[in-house]
């Protein structure tokens, strides 16, 4: 009995009997880098953000991507854990042998900065932009609306407001209610991600 194909291997093969223009970029791009590209975008309008699961996809499609020639990741992003992109810059120089590029399609801030920043060389055109390092969170606000905030403005605001309700006497409760919008987990979770070493 022949072991059935994995799903990814699968769709690759059917992206490449039916190119769409996208794949057709991506085969130019190649061609120019003389790496293969595979692109990587998430959305900067939507809660999407790099986080562990991207990992886990593009190891999944460069296992079935030939790389004899290494790899050029096309990026977009505006970030996320910074955790996750560290494994993916680990992945990708794995997967490479270490012959690992990247191109900035039009920008990459945070985490995706730090994706960047672990390749060889980094493509830009005019209009490519590149961002502060660090883990960005989109959180949702009272009013509905979703803005994305730096890991450290929330550790900073977070430990500002825990030293004004230690060092206060009399009335915590204003104090006590900004607080009760923290959780002291993803607080250290953020400080472990914000001293992620780079080398």
């Amino acid at each position: 009995m022949t072991p059935e194909k994995p799903f990814i291997s699968t769709l690759l093969d059917e992206l490449n009997q039916h190119p769409s223009p996208r794949q057709e970029l991506l085969r130019k791009i190649s061609e120019a880098v003389g790496r293969t590209a595979v692109a990587y975008f998430t959305s900067f309008m939507y809660p999407v953000m790099i986080d562990d699961s991207d990992t886990d996809m593009i190891e999944h499609v460069l296992q079935a991507t030939p790389l004899d020639n290494g790899l050029c990741l096309v990026l977009n992003s505006p970030g996320g854990n910074a955790l996750a992109a560290e494994r993916i810059v680990r992945i990708c120089r794995e997967y490479s042998e270490g012959n690992f590029d990247v191109i900035i399609a039009r920008r990459a801030k945070s985490a995706a900065t730090m994706i960047a920043f672990g390749a060889k060389k980094i493509y830009m055109g005019p209009t490519s932009a590149l961002g502060p390092i660090g883990t960005q969170i989109f959180k949702k606000e009272p009013d509905g609306t979703m803005n994305w905030y730096s890991a450290d403005t929330i550790i900073q605001s977070y430990d500002e407001l825990m030293k004004k309700a230690i060092t206060t006497e009399g009335h915590l409760e204003p104090y006590l209610q900004q607080l009760s919008r923290y959780d002291a987990r993803e607080i250290e979770e953020l400080r472990r991600a914000e001293t992620l070493p780079w080398t």
